[in-house]
């Protein structure tokens, strides 16, 4: 049973229809651009440059002996995949199916004379050698394969005596929204197959990868395109196909390549040194998208990522970011969202110190920060799940009806019996009634909040006074902790009737 090498995920119904009607202008009405090209009749110039170097490529892993009734081990393992791709993945893996020492079937293309191919991670993963073959009949085994699991990406070389046909990476940034380009691969095993659309949207994230950049197209892309290039008029690679949204697993004009600007510094570290170095900050992030919060916070329109979290000894601790700062700029460049300064990140050289502009209580905190390489297992370690529920004590329990929910004194038994740190201060959450404005905004038992309109509160006292001071109408902001670290801002407000 064929294993095509393509993820796919569930494609949310609805859309839009466009309708043109032929007739003569209206008055005031612009009349088409004489610019505007005539309407491409092949692309046969494009193909022929194109196919010769575009690959299909065999994954091939050596068959592990399990012992008797010996479970099958699942290699996926992160939540946020859903169940449907999970199980595409798991059957591609080693160890999925029938355990077929054929891994999966995908494409790829050359990028180098010397036998340089880039292809998707995915394609390749668990493999310990592949074969490749050209659109010429060529056959090439390899076992040189270096991978780049944060953005799905992977090289494989193979050797040949002769130079070999290469495609060059374009620009994907230049590309814009109704461009045409075509899609070359292996869909379904058919080597050498080609087909047409246009850019269909830019910037896509599909949350599978550490680091995404897609290009969305509405050429057919189907399972065995993995790792075939997207191309440009010109021939020039602008993406790398990768993932299609369907709801049956096949072509439904939803393709996703990753962009080829994100691919270039990855090959090339990948060609020096086998791995891709990234730098970290070491935060807990989520952009600050509603406009009253971000008001509260003293952000402009501009945009910026709120800091939940900052990772003892990480880069940012040593810098002096804190939990509930706002980002809004690094090295010189503006954040707009939790993309913008990942991306920033990874691209800014290690040990050099960079400028970060912060927003800290509503006013403007310039820092250096020095970017360090990321640990191995960054971005892949899950915090644990907290278990356990303060105790009400009587007596020195107070309610805060106005928001809908109880508090008291973090004494040092509660602050131990729910893991937080010694010198911890705040009210803690004891109770939050269900049908009350706190639960509706998420806060449960076992919370400490810290901050009540940005003016620390270390007690019970102290929390219910700030909140009665308070207006929900113009809405209250609490900063608030968890037992297993990190913060978040929750802007309590009253809802409009």
């Amino acid at each position: 049973m064929a294993r095509w090498s393509i993820p796919f995920v569930t494609l949310i119904s609805g859309g839009l229809v466009g309708v043109f009607l032929a007739g003569p202008l209206l008055h005031g009405q612009p009349s088409i651009p004489p610019t505007v090209p005539r309407d491409v009749v092949s692309y046969r110039e494009v193909a022929k440059k194109v196919l010769p170097a575009v690959v299909s490529i065999e994954a091939r892993a050596k068959v592990a002996t399990k012992k008797t009734g010996e479970k099958k081990k699942s290699k996926i393992d992160d939540e946020r995949i859903p169940d449907e791709l999970r199980k595409f993945f798991e059957d591609q893996g080693p160890g999925g199916a029938d355990d077929n020492p054929n891994l999966g079937f995908g494409s790829g293309f050359l990028i180098d004379a010397k036998g340089v191919i880039l292809t998707n991670n995915h394609v390749v993963d668990g493999a310990d050698s592949v074969e490749v073959q050209l659109t010429d009949g060529r056959k090439f085994t390899s076992k040189d394969i270096k991978t780049d699991v944060k953005t799905d990406l992977a090289i494989v070389r193979i050797e040949s005596k002769l130079p070999l046909p290469y495609l060059e990476l374009g620009d994907s940034d230049m590309m814009e929204i109704g461009d045409r380009v075509l899609a070359a691969g292996a869909p379904f095993g058919l080597t050498g197959s080609v087909t047409a659309g246009i850019i269909s949207a830019k910037g896509r994230s599909l949350r599978m990868n550490m680091y995404e950049d897609f290009l969305q197209t509405d050429a057919a892309i189907n399972p065995g395109n993995s790792g075939g290039p997207l191309v440009n008029l010109e021939g020039k690679v602008i993406g790398i196909n990768s993932a299609i949204k369907s709801r049956n697993g096949g072509f439904q004009g939803v393709g996703l390549a990753v962009a080829s600007n994100l691919a270039k510094n990855v090959v090339q570290q990948l060609l020096k040194d086998g791995v891709v170095h990234r730098g970290y900050l070491g935060i807990g992030i989520r952009d600050v998208v509603d406009p009253e919060l971000a008001k509260k916070l003293g952000v402009e329109e501009k945009g910026g990522v709120l800091v939940t979290q900052v990772s003892e000894g990480a880069p940012s601790s040593k810098a002096g970011v804190q939990d509930g700062d706002v980002i809004t700029q690094l090295a010189g460049k503006p954040v707009k969202d939790s993309r913008d300064l990942q991306m920033t990140v990874a691209g800014l050289p290690l040990g050099k110190p960079a400028d970060l502009t912060v927003i800290r209580d509503g006013k403007p905190v310039n820092l250096k920060v020095t970017i360090e390489e990321q640990p191995t297992d960054f971005g892949k370690v899950s915090l644990p799940v907290p278990t356990k529920t303060p105790k009400r004590e009587k007596g020195s329990t107070m309610s805060l009806d106005k928001i809908g929910l109880d508090v008291s004194d973090l004494t040092a038994d509660l602050a131990d019996q729910l893991g937080y740190k010694e010198n911890a201060t705040g009210a803690l959450i004891t109770n939050v009634d269900r049908d009350g404005i706190a639960y509706e905004a998420g806060l449960r038992r076992g919370f400490l909040i810290t901050k009540v309109d940005k003016v620390s509160v270390k007690s019970a006292t102290a929390c219910k006074d700030a909140v009665e001071k308070g207006s929900l109408e113009q809405g209250i902001l609490l900063s608030v902790t968890s037992p297993i670290g990190g913060s978040n801002l929750v802007l309590l407000k009253a809802s409009e009737k």
